[in-house]
């Protein structure tokens, strides 16, 4: 057992924000702790009660003796997603940063791969190869990230997935304003503006297995709302943005994930004659 500790991982703390998730919270934790601690050389896994209203909380209180690097970070009133993210990001200690939620969808299997992707670029995106979401969820989400593409270049082809690995230093920076679920679109414009390269890999997506989404039909108006507020604000008007071209990245020989990386800039003219065309972007296959 000793013999495998070099091989793993950096540190990394865990965010895994929480609403009414007392079905399923057990499950996720004791899968999430088992993903660590197999993979990394030291963790932490933060539990954000976003102002519960069923047993989360308590659910999670009675697993603290169990896991002695789980730790419980309560909001006394529903803040949000995005508020629940930052609070777990305000937490957290070690130099690698992930986020997942608590339903359960997520193979945490697929943690390490995204870490290590870290020597490659400070932030790497997970993006749901076979999702497991109802039609109606899956049709709203292609929409979201065509028009979150278009307007704020997030870059990505799955802007909500809720699987992502920052650098600590580059969350500093990305610590997000909103409270709903446009944290996502926010962060990964953010990003784009500062010249922060994106690496993408495919992850496992499973059926929810208990409670319920807390996605709704009511909060489309209100993302779509904060949207326009911050594409005026922060993008129509807001930084200079940075072009980014998309590269193949292999890495170890095992996977291929997407690369966005900052293009070169053009040579000043007084060095070069004639124009020189940026390289095409290539397609990296799902």
């Amino acid at each position: 057992m000793d013999a495998a500790r070099p091989t793993r991982l950096p540190a990394i703390s865990l965010v895994m924000p929480a609403y009414n998730e007392a079905a399923v919270i057990v499950i996720a934790v004791t899968e999430a702790a088992a993903a660590l601690t197999r993979d990394f050389a030291d963790y932490e896994l933060i539990i954000v009660d976003d102002g519960s209203c069923d047993d989360t909380a308590d659910a999670v209180e009675e697993l603290l003796p169990r896991f002695r690097r789980l730790r419980l970070v309560r909001h006394p009133v529903n803040r949000g997603y995005g508020a629940a993210l930052r609070t777990g990001f305000e937490a957290a200690r070690h130099g690698l940063v992930a986020f997942t939620d608590a339903d359960g969808q997520f193979d945490l299997a697929d943690l390490a791969r995204l870490a290590a992707l870290t020597e490659s670029a400070p932030i790497v995106a997970g993006y749901r190869a076979d999702r497991h979401d109802p039609w109606r969820r899956k049709v709203l989400s292609k929409g979201y990230n065509l028009l979150t593409r278009a307007l704020l270049g997030t870059r990505v082809r799955d802007c909500d997935c809720a699987l992502k690995v920052f650098r600590r230093t580059v969350v500093a920076e990305l610590l997000p304003r909103s409270r709903g679920f446009f944290v996502n679109a926010e962060m990964l414009t953010r990003a784009r503006q500062l010249g922060h390269a994106v690496v993408e890999v495919a992850v496992t997506h499973r059926p929810r297995r208990g409670g319920c989404s807390k996605v709704s039909l009511a909060e489309v108006p209100r993302t779509l709302k904060t949207l326009a507020k911050f594409w005026w604000a922060e993008v129509a008007f807001g930084p200079r943005p940075r072009r980014f071209e998309p590269v193949r990245a292999v890495i170890a020989g095992r996977f291929e994930a997407a690369l966005f990386r900052p293009a070169p800039a053009p040579p000043p003219a007084s060095q070069s004659a004639r124009p020189v065309a940026p390289p095409a972007p290539r397609r990296v296959p799902a």
